[in-house]
């Protein structure tokens, strides 16, 4: 067994610190880069591209409604057109960084609301793929596992990654229970890691009704604005190790 650990980093702004990017990165396999919409600034990615390059971290580019006062969580209005200029816009800024360090853009991943909306609205999800295959149609795009993202990606040819999370509780339907409900977000690290390892060695995350529902993981979501995240991610890492899964970048297709 093999299994990809991403972790969504870059978001701190400015003066404005978010996230503890040092202390995980030599804990993950990928790096979902923050590229300026819902947090992120073009010295923050320079900064979080070089540590990513310095670890042989894969970086991805972290996409997001352009939403910074509410980091990205808020639900907007986009149109499959707009949603598509959008992801090209930070793909570009970011590759660009990451070209002249010499190093290579891997994958996309959208942020918060975007994310949620893409896996369910079809029509946002192949506006977000035809942006990633338009870019470059060797990058891989990851999406909540099962959704309407991977299917979407996978239906133009991208190499897709379904993603699941350790730390978020999910429904009978294979969806994450929403953030606004008390107890969507798994803080006791020992629970976290425990369904991390059930998700990778079982295929399967229990809901909060007792039931088993089936979880595709290539990839697993490491949380990089946890306040113990660091401490998260290696205990994910030693765990999974444990028991017998590797962890490894996704290869492209």
């Amino acid at each position: 067994m093999n299994i990809d650990l991403n972790c969504d980093m870059g978001e701190s702004f400015g003066a404005w610190v978010m996230g503890d990017d040092a202390g995980v990165m030599p804990w993950v396999s990928s790096a979902n880069v923050a590229c300026g919409f819902h947090a992120g600034d073009f010295m923050t990615m320079q900064r979080t591209v070089a540590l990513a390059a310095e670890h042989g971290v894969a970086i991805g580019a972290h996409v997001a409604l352009p939403d910074l006062q509410g980091f990205g969580r808020r639900e907007m209005m986009l149109s499959p057109d707009e949603c598509h200029g959008a992801t090209l816009y930070q793909i570009g800024a970011l590759a660009a960084i990451v070209r002249a360090q010499g190093q290579r853009l891997h994958h996309v991943k959208p942020h918060g609301a975007l994310y949620n909306m893409a896996a369910k609205d079809a029509k946002l999800a192949e506006a977000i793929a035809h942006a990633v295959r338009d870019f470059d149609p060797q990058l891989i795009l990851i999406g909540l596992a099962g959704s309407a993202l991977p299917h979407a990606g996978a239906q133009l040819g991208l190499t897709v990654a379904h993603e699941a999370f350790a730390d978020r509780r999910y429904r009978e339907d294979g969806s994450l229970a929403p953030r606004r409900e008390a107890d969507a977000v798994i803080h006791d690290v020992d629970v976290a890691v425990a369904q991390a390892v059930q998700i990778a060695t079982r295929g399967n995350a229990t809901t909060r009704e007792g039931d088993a529902v089936a979880i595709r993981a290539d990839t697993m979501c490491v949380h990089g604005d946890r306040a113990d995240a660091a401490l998260f991610a290696q205990r994910l890492h030693a765990a999974l190790q444990r028991a017998g899964v590797g962890i490894g970048r996704v290869v492209a297709q």
